[in-house]
């Protein structure tokens, strides 16, 4: 790929050509973000996801202006759970188990309101949802075809969180042979040890699985690809 444009990154500039990529946005789900849901259940302080939204919510207009296409996911089963495999629904305590019945409706059960994306990073109606019932974007999932269909190279990650979903679609996609840049406050985790490292795996050796930039670097680049309007 011969890219025109780049991005400020670690461990080094990250090239890429504006007509081949696009932005992803892995489980940005009520289940996962909202006080009192899924997350916040198994102990956890959603307040350390939830700063992902802003940023990811600024990006998210840059994106859009510039014509990037913008891709989400959401991890879910059916509500006969036939998709989920004993080894991922026993885990936990027996109470706050995949389906069964939480505040915001049966835990990560497609069609449920706690299942949905988040207010404030709503798809647009253009834009691609992939319902995914495992923790990477690719396994049992269109993501592979709606990639290929779009001419699709190189990926812009973001998401929830840092070091299962985000590790998982990134390792995925590198083996894949997809360049992914993940955006470091756009991506989040309910452990702040976690986020540190999982951030220096990616970029770890040359850039082992991809690169990492933070949010206001992306958008200067993404910015740069716009064509100015013509003076009326």
């Amino acid at each position: 790929m011969t890219a025109a444009h780049h991005i400020s990154a670690q461990p080094s500039d990250f090239r890429f050509d504006p007509g081949t990529l696009a932005l992803l946005v892995i489980d940005m789900q009520r289940d996962f973000l909202l006080p009192g849901g899924f997350g916040e259940s198994l102990g956890n302080d959603v307040a350390l996801l939830r700063t992902v939204i802003e940023p990811l919510a600024a990006l998210l207009d840059t994106a859009r202006a510039a014509g990037i296409p913008v891709i989400h996911t959401r991890e879910g089963h059916l509500p006969d759970l036939s998709d989920c495999p004993p080894a991922k629904l026993l885990r936990g305590s027996p109470s706050q188990r995949i389906g069964d019945p939480g505040r915001f409706g049966r835990i990560l059960i497609r069609g449920e309101y706690g299942h949905d994306i988040i207010d404030e990073l709503a798809p647009r109606a253009d834009e691609v949802v992939i319902d995914k019932p495992g923790k990477g974007a690719f396994f049992a999932t269109e993501l592979a075809e709606v990639l290929a269909d779009n001419r699709i190279r190189t990926l812009l990650v973001t998401g929830v969180t840092t070091e299962v979903c985000v590790h998982t679609t990134v390792r995925e996609a590198n083996d894949r042979g997809f360049d992914c840049l993940v955006v470091s406050d756009c991506v989040g985790s309910y452990f702040p040890e976690f986020q540190r490292v999982g951030l220096a795996m990616i970029a770890a050796q040359g850039g082992i699985f991809g690169w990492v930039a933070d949010s206001a670097a992306v958008r200067a680049a993404l910015d740069s690809t716009v064509s100015p309007t013509p003076a009326q």
